[in-house]
């Protein structure tokens, strides 16, 4: 999946210039609109003059009825300058090789050309506002620096794309200072140990409008992908779509409070049990059956639908004696047998949940291990769930 190669590759080589697009930016803040009124905005990892999250947050910054933007760029960004001219300011000459890093401060935005709206070219001419500030960071604006951490205990909500190879670390700090978020990353983030421990315990979850493709602006020589339909260029600007993103947040949004009603009637043969985890599979969230208590192994896009007073997480089925799902067994001399027949070490069958069936199925990898009679079939990786609302239920 090229979405997938494109993130591992930037992980590889801390290359985390992904612009987002103002059309995804307005596509979640719409949902979130009542909730900025009076806050302090932080976009601490965003080109001021090049942000999308800037951008927005500049135009509607009377409309949201924002007390302040503060918005921080990384020093040297191969992009910074090119969509808004870079301004002169103190100590940031015009056309300088390597861009510096700064940060700037808007507490005010007036509609200097008077045609009743705020756009681009109101925010082009907002430094020159004695009431906002442009001003050079003395360090290269990494998000974990002093001068960015002091930045950071002045907002109330913290608004951007962070670098994917430091998502964890980003939002970390967030929880460590308990600060409000709503940031961009890769659904895979969800099977990270201490990004689902945080949605296990509500601390974090979903925001609207996860999943598709987006697309990014990159530098030019960014080539991150052997797929070419990942990447495309337009007047001279370079783009490339990823997949599975999605938005993490923990700003209440009115889908977690969302009633998921369920259609089906447990059938044990439909959701059979599985063989090393106390509970059983359902391969779609839209088939959790009404009428079952017990515990139930669904899929990662189930968290887009979570509404956790109707189901509680328990655990997730990575073969660990973590969290509250842990595996039951695990196999000894497990050997994997491969579609054309050949064998190979099945270590791997001990890192999922695992359905045991009598026979082989005519397609598909399969596992075998001592004392196991029949064949294990390994499910993707599945979050293990209750329902809530169910008391005396079939388990």
């Amino acid at each position: 999946m090229a979405g997938k190669e494109s993130l591992a590759r930037a992980n590889r080589a801390k290359l985390d210039e992904f612009y987002t697009q103002l059309a995804d930016v307005e596509a979640e803040l719409r949902h979130h609109r009542d909730q900025f009124r009076g806050k302090v905005v932080l976009c601490n990892c965003d080109d001021p003059y090049e942000s999308n999250f800037f951008k927005y947050f500049a135009m509607n910054f009377n409309h949201l009825g924002l007390k302040k933007l503060i918005t921080t760029c990384y020093g040297g960004s191969p992009i910074t300058g090119e969509q808004l001219p870079l301004l002169d300011i103190a100590g940031i000459p015009k056309n300088t090789p390597n861009k510096p890093a700064y940060r700037v401060e808007i507490t005010e935005v007036l509609d200097t050309n008077n045609d009743g709206a705020i756009d681009l070219s109101d925010v082009e001419h907002l430094m020159k506002n004695e009431r906002n500030v442009v001003s050079l960071l003395a360090g290269g604006g990494d998000f974990r620096s002093a001068e960015c951490i002091a930045l950071l205990r002045e907002a109330d909500i913290v608004v951007t794309n962070p670098p994917f190879s430091l998502f964890r670390e980003y939002v970390a700090q967030l929880v460590g200072h308990n600060k409000q978020f709503l940031i961009l990353g890769n659904q895979n983030a969800i099977t990270y140990s201490d990004i689902f421990k945080l949605i296990k315990e509500n601390l974090l979850w979903l925001g609207y409008d996860n999943g598709g493709e987006k697309w990014f602006r990159v530098p030019d020589a960014y080539n991150h992908t052997t797929d070419r339909s990942k990447i495309r260029v337009e007047d001279g600007v370079r783009y490339l779509a990823m997949k599975n993103m999605a938005w993490f947040t923990n700003l209440d949004t009115t889908k977690r409070h969302e009633v998921t009603t369920l259609y089906k009637r447990y059938n044990p043969e439909e959701c059979p049990h599985y063989d090393n985890y106390d509970a059983i599979e359902v391969g779609r969230y839209l088939d959790i059956p009404y009428d079952f208590g017990g515990a139930m192994g669904v899929p990662v896009t189930f968290l887009d639908k979570y509404n956790p007073d109707q189901f509680e997480i328990l655990g997730w089925t990575r073969g660990r004696d973590e969290f509250e799902a842990r595996p039951t067994k695990r196999y000894v001399n497990a050997r994997q047998i491969n579609p054309d027949g050949t064998e190979s070490n099945g270590g791997k069958v001990n890192t999922g949940s695992n359905l045991l069936l009598d026979q082989r199925p005519a397609k598909g990898t399969v596992y075998v291990a001592d004392g196991v009679k029949g064949y294990l079939v390994q499910t993707y990786m599945r979050i293990i769930v209750r329902n809530r609302t169910l008391t005396g239920a079939p388990e």
